[in-house]
């Protein structure tokens, strides 16, 4: 009598369908709570029509007179801060299955522990990828264009998810780490406000004091902004036109996103790891 050996399963191959299975875990809660769509879009739709129809006209861009340069100007931070705040999808997510125990029913099974945290950050990154799409409807109406084709806006999409993914590893890495899903929420957008505020997202630069400008132009947050205007190509003034985050927008956006990724990602893992025994 033979007796069959089970065939060895490669262990990327196991953690991307883990992952994908817990993904789609993730999105099929959606409508099932419709409230969080709605309320997930409606802060943002407030942010534009704030700083577009109430601050916008006392917000001059150096070199772009009108009102509707403010608009477009505006809405590449919008955008970002959008992607920024994802921390608190992930961030509350991870915090509530930790709380309710999930993750300890997930110890049970022969599961990637890299899938787990990859579950949830992506099936957030299709939610965040929905709700940057009605931000986009919403910057249409308000008077944003881009100018540079449909390609490099595509481009500007695709640095903007970037980021929200790199975010979506913090944000991971704060849910495993706190008590629970209440402070998971504070600790995920506290400290965010300040680092949006200090950027190019609603000021430009060169109308910030003078020692925070280059704490601005370098803000990961502020090379998200630039890139996407310089590829939306929308106005995008800068305090020294000559430095690197000037020069190199997409390039420095990168950077941080792949510095980002691969500093918070291992941590999160990690973290699981720890908070789990496994």
């Amino acid at each position: 009598m033979s007796i069959e050996i089970p065939a060895r399963v490669n262990p990327l191959a196991r953690a991307l369908s883990d992952a994908g299975i817990l993904a789609w875990r993730s999105l099929k809660r959606i409508p099932r709570t419709p409230d969080m769509l709605i309320y997930a879009t409606i802060q943002p739709i407030m942010f534009v029509l704030l700083f577009a129809y109430v601050f916008g006209n006392a917000i001059p861009i150096p070199g772009f007179p009108g009102p509707k340069a403010y608009r477009e100007f505006l809405m590449a931070g919008i955008f970002a801060q959008t992607m920024a705040f994802a921390v608190a999808s992930a961030s509350v997510g991870l915090a509530d299955d930790m709380s309710k125990g999930l993750i300890d029913r997930f110890r049970s099974l022969p599961m990637a522990r890299s899938g787990v945290i990859a579950g949830r950050v992506v099936g957030d990154l299709v939610f965040n990828t929905f709700v940057m799409l009605i931000m986009v409807i919403c910057g249409l109406v308000v008077g944003w264009r881009w100018h540079n084709g449909f390609g490099q806006a595509l481009a500007a999409f695709g640095i903007l998810l970037l980021f929200a993914f790199a975010m979506l590893w913090v944000g991971a890495l704060i849910g495993l780490s706190v008590g629970g899903p209440e402070v998971a929420s504070s600790a995920g957008l506290i400290w965010l406000f300040p680092l949006t505020f200090l950027s190019n997202a609603f000021v430009p630069t060169p109308q910030l004091p003078s020692a925070l400008q280059p704490i601005a132009e370098w803000n990961p947050i502020s090379s998200i902004v630039a890139a996407c205007r310089h590829l939306f190509g929308n106005p995008s003034p800068f305090a020294s036109p000559d430095s690197f985050p000037a020069q190199h927008p997409v390039w420095l956006s990168l950077i941080w996103c792949t510095a980002i990724i691969a500093v918070f990602a291992p941590l999160a893992v990690r973290k699981y790891r720890s908070a789990t025994g496994r």
